[in-house]
């Protein structure tokens, strides 16, 4: 591990600033920091803690939904009353990501913000484009059994690898930030991330600096909600291909139907077209399979990883069929 400097940020405005500096990173629960600074994939010359500032409440809104502070920890998170009964699907990401011990301590910013779980990043003696640009993506022809179906490019085919990323996309939740410059903004998860085209090593519309300061719920959806995650293991594994469903149906008839795919590519994956697809037909197999079929056009795998394509249109149908079947 490279030195560094260190300091205790006293508010969110003077710890935007400071990490602005070149060199210097955000550290909360450092719960993928850390080890990426052992392996000196991450170089930091400055750390700047923001651990103890305000952001650790969960509070409801004006308009009837929940806004999340960043500091939050996972397991509180997951354990919440209102998170439990109103927004199941978040509380089931969350108990599917990582270890009891690792959810204590991960934030919920820092878990929107955890790095590519790709052999090649975490491989220093292998080339890849993100952690140093130009040099080349490895797992193009290696082993990419875990890799990027969708939105990927030649550059990079790594996959976000966060369970609660996923669980907020399709609850359409929204990003709270303070900049370096000093205003603060608000705008949809599906801007936080930006797909690898030529540079992969920028991987999040935040500017250099930007705090993420909590994370907005809209009102709970209409409708029931599920999480399912597809991995090696039971636990304490990264999804293959994981699902965030919402579906609400009167009587035999989809009113609204939302999903979101994880495993699949460098952000949470929505497929607008196949969602509305669903809207009016009936819950059944026929119009599962054909949501599948249209949520994975475009999609490659790269060898290892071609079994994702028909595995994500799988559990896509299970999904959607599970929900849809408990409101009968």
């Amino acid at each position: 591990m490279k030195a560094f400097t260190y300091e205790r940020a006293s508010d969110c405005a003077a710890a935007a600033k400071s990490a602005a500096q070149p060199g210097a990173k955000f550290i909360a629960g450092g719960t993928n920091l850390l080890d990426l600074m052992k392996l000196e994939i991450e170089q930091p010359t400055h750390l700047v803690d923001v651990s103890r500032l305000p952001l650790t409440r969960i509070e409801d809104t004006s308009d009837g939904g929940l806004r999340i502070g960043a500091l939050v920890p996972n397991s509180d998170l997951a354990a919440d009353q209102r998170v439990r009964v109103q927004y199941p699907v978040l509380s089931q990401a969350l108990l599917a990501g990582a270890s009891g011990q690792l959810r204590n301590k991960a934030s919920t910013g820092g878990n929107l913000l955890q790095r590519t779980r790709c052999y090649y990043f975490y491989d220093t003696d292998k080339p890849c484009n993100k952690r140093k640009p130009g040099s080349g993506c490895s797992a193009m022809e290696g082993f990419n059994r875990i890799h990027a179906v969708l939105g990927a490019s030649d550059q990079c085919i790594a996959v976000n690898p966060s369970d609660m990323a996923v669980a907020l996309t399709v609850l359409d939740a929204q990003i709270e930030t303070i900049q370096a410059s000093g205003p603060a903004r608000r705008f949809p998860i599906s801007e936080l991330y930006r797909l690898p085209g030529d540079t992969p090593h920028i991987e999040t519309a935040l500017e250099p600096g930007e705090l993420i300061t909590g994370v907005v719920l809209p009102p709970p959806p209409q409708g029931k909600q599920l999480y399912r995650k597809v991995r090696d293991r039971a636990s304490y594994a990264f999804a293959l291909v994981s699902v965030a469903a919402i579906v609400n149906q009167d009587g035999s008839k989809i009113q609204e139907a939302r999903f979101a795919f994880g495993g699949l590519a460098h952000k949470p994956w929505r497929a607008a077209d196949a969602e509305r697809a669903l809207l009016g037909r009936s819950p059944d197999d026929i119009a599962f399979i054909e949501a599948g079929e249209l949520a994975l056009q475009g999609a490659k795998g790269h060898g290892a990883n071609d079994f994702k394509i028909p595995l994500a249109k799988r559990t896509l149908a299970r999904t959607l069929k599970d929900v849809s079947w408990s409101q009968i």
